[in-house]
């Protein structure tokens, strides 16, 4: 009886599902659905670092760029879910489709959310070009109509042009919000003056207003942030009301094994824990999320509860792909 009880194990030892066993065995492609040199870039080549590390095993990003980060998503939806095709992606994971709705795509229905990464605050940047000093400026010129600004964002449902179309809503104002293939080429443009403004993250924003190439004239949250105390935040600045501020995570396409999804979870949660994620993450005013946020069923609550605000949002402030 023993050695049946033996050989029984053995052979429930080898039913278990191969991916079970031996994930990760090759390397692993992170989709990111803007160009390099924007935030979420930045943060997802950090992510891939650090997780490559803790999987010992190559962790590769992918930039696939178009509509407004429609195409990436569409690559992770039509991928084999095996967990060597993930996405980094932030907010705009769940507006994209909204503002896309011939794409058929359902974040909720067809992503399996692996864990949240960071929290950035955003930052209003204007150009030097521009002239304008400070927030209370810019909104007593915006409500006169004596400015009509040139915003740039990453593309269509991303979070610069969600946040730039609140912006314009809270404060009266009017502007035109040109489009990009990630907030890198719009960033660019605004360094050498040929667009006024961009509300991005700090990681983009901060080591520029640092250099002086651009000027920071607002923060989100509740306090200034220690690597820009001069920088006010919206509160101070008369547009309390605007206090976006951004989640990042990683997920897989649907259908990925549990086993697999709770390996990448780990490794996901231990990597964003070693000393040279936080503070790499620490110098860019983010915040590591909650412990109950860098889980699957963390992001995939803030996913949902996001999904039917986003909706509501959007309508109300006419969000559109133009």
């Amino acid at each position: 009886m023993k050695r049946l009880l033996v050989a029984l194990a053995v052979v429930a030892s080898f039913a278990l599902p191969v991916h079970a066993q031996t994930f990760p065995s090759r390397p692993i492609t992170i989709i990111v659905s803007v160009a390099p040199g924007g935030t979420l870039d930045a943060l997802a080549r950090l992510v891939a670092v650090s997780l490559g590390k803790t999987l010992k095993q190559s962790v590769v990003v992918e930039n696939v760029t178009g509509a407004g980060g429609l195409i990436g998503f569409q690559k992770l939806t039509k991928s084999e879910p095996n967990g060597y095709t993930l996405m980094f992606s932030n907010n705009s994971m769940v507006l994209v489709p909204l503002l896309n709705p011939k794409a058929e795509i359902d974040v909720v229905r067809d992503v399996v959310p692996i864990g949240a990464v960071a929290n950035v605050p955003m930052v209003l940047g204007v150009s030097n070009k521009s002239g304008i000093q400070d927030l209370p400026e810019l909104l007593r010129k915006l409500k006169s109509g004596e400015l009509k600004p040139d915003l740039g964002s990453g593309g269509p449902g991303t979070t610069a042009h969600l946040a730039e179309a609140m912006f314009l809503q809270m404060s009266g104002g009017q502007g035109e919000l040109i489009q990009y293939r990630g907030s890198g080429p719009a960033i660019t443009d605004l360094v050498a003056g040929r667009i006024d403004a961009v509300i991005d993250q700090t990681v983009t924003l901060m080591p520029l207003n640092a250099e002086k190439r651009v000027r920071a004239i607002a923060i989100t949250g509740d306090k200034r942030a220690k690597q820009m105390p001069d920088v006010p935040t919206f509160t101070e600045g008369g547009l309390g009301q605007f206090n976006l501020q951004i989640w990042n995570g990683l997920v897989a396409p649907k259908g990925t094994p549990k086993q697999v999804v709770d390996v990448l979870s780990r490794a996901l949660a231990k990597a964003i824990e070693a000393p040279e994620f936080k503070d790499r993450v620490e110098q860019w005013d983010a915040a590591l999320p909650d412990k109950a946020d860098r889980t699957p069923e963390g992001l995939a609550k803030i996913v949902a509860r996001e999904q039917k605000s986003f909706a509501e949002l959007s309508k109300s402030i006419d969000l559109q792909v133009r």
